[in-house]
């Protein structure tokens, strides 16, 4: 069948409504939530070939290749069939201002002064609503379900992001599952602000988070009372019931993970701390890298690897080649039992230029990236069930009883789904057929427009 026929039957068979087979699709083993069907084998990429039961919008079954009938339903002839991707480390609130921003040299003390300086212009209610929704409807094109934002959430700042947030996620409940992340440097959590801002995140139902550096501070330097400071956070988490998700050694040389993964400990807070970034960790002797990634085992601390903006970030300097790619040693940490996922991070902002908020191509470059190849194994699982496991959020897998929540590529293997951008993706949301289209940057051109005071 060729690829107009395909797209022409799979339009035909996925309306949303009623029973649909989807037989013969190729679906990475890690995705499928009760594992290989009885009398399936797997690829050489570790997918198996299955036949899907969709009824109502909902898997209602997975069988072995065949099971279904033969003269009914859409037959993808070996294609990748995968769930929709979450992107757990994101920022909403800053997305689409590279063009109004001051410009940023792409480093990151410069990235966060253009930020401050592009935050105290700009960011009123109806610029993050903009905003976000512009990067939330990149998102849902390209395939994703499910998203964690973080919030910078200053003084005189957070009251009016969180109302925004509180707007978005509501309007976006049914398409896209949106969790928030208050974001501030760690010591505003000995100040009355950041008692006022655990209030606040826990009447909105998010997550206390924040930079292991101090305000006006970089990652590694200015943090003599992490361990007090962190004490702060952990209290006031507890005391909330909050989870945790914190910006940790986003530098070269930095070290205060162990602090962190100490803090979880005491605190007896294992399994519900987030970490993102860690880069520091891959420079480290392999003693240090061994030792390090045992305390994150114990303190059951979960990882996210930000690979597309920290190789845009670290080691730039003027007229240097950068020497390192930025990212934590993931392979390592797998080993170890340890979770990692990996997300998208800035988009289009002074802290990374590009991006448009699509977890394939997240995905994709982080692979080669991280070597994550040869064999390619269950790589598929930083995007899918780790991102699940850490938020909690229901989404990435595949399984009887799971939203009927896919995308189709036209690639019969993994090197094939790696090879293309695969802007030819066809995205399924409870069983039925997405027509929701890119939008369009004259949408934002000219809210910055708007925006930006003429000279």
């Amino acid at each position: 069948m060729s690829d107009t026929a395909f797209r022409a039957r799979a339009r035909s068979v996925l309306t949303g409504y009623g029973r649909a087979w989807l037989s013969r699709a190729r679906v990475p083993l890690v995705c499928l939530v009760d594992g290989l069907p009885k009398g399936t084998s797997l690829d050489r990429d570790g997918c198996a070939m299955i036949d899907l039961l969709i009824d109502n919008g909902q898997i209602a079954g997975v069988r072995p290749a065949g099971s279904g009938p033969a003269d009914d339903g859409l037959d993808l002839e070996g294609r990748h069939l995968w769930p929709l991707l979450i992107d757990m480390h994101v920022h909403l609130d800053k997305g689409h201002t590279v063009g109004r921003a001051p410009v940023s040299g792409g480093t990151h003390p410069s990235a966060r002064a253009a930020t401050t300086a592009d935050r105290l212009a700009h960011w009123r209610h109806d610029d993050l609503i903009r905003r976000m929704e512009f990067g939330l409807a990149c998102a849902e094109a390209h395939g994703v379900a499910a998203i964690r934002t973080h919030l910078d959430s200053h003084a005189g700042q957070a009251e009016t992001t969180w109302t925004a947030f509180s707007e978005i996620q509501a309007r976006w409940a049914k398409r896209i599952a949106l969790q928030a992340v208050g974001l501030v440097p760690l010591d505003a959590y000995r100040t009355d602000h950041g008692r006022e801002l655990a209030d606040l995140i826990a009447k909105q139902g998010g997550l206390l988070g924040g930079v292991t550096r101090a305000s006006g501070g970089t990652h590694g330097s200015g943090l003599e009372d992490i361990d007090v400071l962190l004490d702060a956070l952990f209290l006031l988490a507890r005391e909330r019931d909050l989870d945790i998700d914190l910006h940790v050694d986003e530098a070269a040389r930095a070290d205060a993970l162990p602090h962190v993964a100490r803090a979880a400990i005491r605190h007896n807070y294992e399994g519900r701390v987030t970490c993102g970034h860690c880069c520091s960790l891959a420079l480290m002797s392999d003693a240090e890298i061994r030792e390090r990634i045992a305390l994150l085992a114990d303190a059951g601390i979960g990882i996210v690897t930000l690979p597309t903006v920290n190789l845009y970030l670290q080691g730039r300097e003027q007229g240097v080649t950068p020497r390192w790619r930025g990212v934590t040693p993931v392979k390592e940490l797998r080993a170890a039992g340890v979770g990692v996922a990996v997300a998208g991070d800035n988009c289009r902002d002074p802290f990374f230029a590009y991006g448009d908020h699509d977890m394939v191509d997240t995905w994709r470059q982080s692979v080669r990236i991280l070597h994550l190849d040869h064999p390619y194994d269950d790589a598929v699982a930083l995007a899918t069930i780790e991102p699940a496991a850490m938020t909690g959020l229901e989404a990435g897998t595949i399984g009887a009883g799971c939203r009927a929540d896919l995308m189709i590529f036209e690639a019969w293997s993994m090197d094939q789904v790696i090879a293309r951008p695969q802007s030819d993706r066809t995205i399924v949301r409870a069983g039925k057929i997405s027509d929701v289209a890119l939008p369009s940057y004259r949408e934002i051109e000219l809210t910055s427009a708007q925006l930006t005071p003429s000279t």
